[in-house]
């Protein structure tokens, strides 16, 4: 079977109601946005504290008694502005199935294997030129329900705050070659293919680390032109 979707629109960011994406019929808004004018302690607090983020925060394969299962992957990247400029010390947090493609939440019934060793959520600051990393475990595609032998590529969900709670985005990092994409309802759902295309990382051979873990790069652009495309 081949899924086709519309690309007429140029718009970076998916739509709030896209049909095939079945959620996103109940979820969606049926009156116009009301908009908020943000005041100062908006856009300024509350804050989190850097000793939030603790060394191995960013190392899902080292919080528990033992490594979990499934194939180690670095990936790493840029957060960057619109000018190409790197954004320090943003805060970045990911969360993620385990090599199963089995999340640790209750609303979780797929009959996969949960890993005693995964929790699946890893978080780090960005450093003065805007890099962060992450060590964790390659996550598995998983059925979803959304219609007929669905299944979600493999992926992992990104969060970054600036330095206040309200400034929040989020996204999601696919991996090269899925062959699972061309049939995924979410990633379909950004109608620009240049902007759909920037949700999936790159293959870096440089950045692997040998006889350890493969290394995948993934740069996310806040805002402007080349703006990775954002949950909304």
């Amino acid at each position: 079977m081949v899924v086709t979707y519309s690309t007429k629109s140029l718009s970076t960011n998916p739509p709030r109601l896209f049909p095939a994406y079945q959620s996103s019929v109940k979820r969606a808004p049926q009156k116009p946005l009301i908009l908020i004018p943000k005041t100062p302690i908006d856009l300024s607090g509350p804050v989190f504290g850097q000793d939030a983020v603790r060394p191995n925060d960013n190392n899902l394969t080292v919080q528990h008694a033992a490594e979990p299962l499934g194939e180690r992957i670095i990936v790493h990247g840029h957060i960057r502005d619109e000018e190409g400029r790197g954004v320090p010390h943003a805060l970045i947090e990911i969360w993620q199935a385990n090599a199963c493609g089995r999340y640790v939440h209750i609303n979780d019934r797929h009959p996969a294997p949960l890993d005693p060793n995964f929790t699946g959520a890893g978080r780090t600051l960005s450093d003065v030129s805007g890099y962060y990393r992450f060590v964790t475990i390659r996550p598995g595609a998983y059925p979803w329900g959304n219609h007929h032998n669905a299944w979600r590529p493999a992926h992992i969900h990104f969060s970054i705050f600036g330095l206040a709670f309200a400034s929040r985005l989020v996204t999601q990092m696919y991996f090269p070659s899925d062959p699972l994409l061309e049939f995924d309802p979410i990633y379909n759902s950004i109608p620009n293919l240049k902007a759909r295309s920037r949700l999936v990382s790159s293959f870096d051979l440089e950045s692997t680390e040998p006889s350890w873990a493969l290394a995948y790069r993934f740069d996310i652009v806040l805002r402007g032109r080349d703006a990775t495309p954002m949950e909304t």
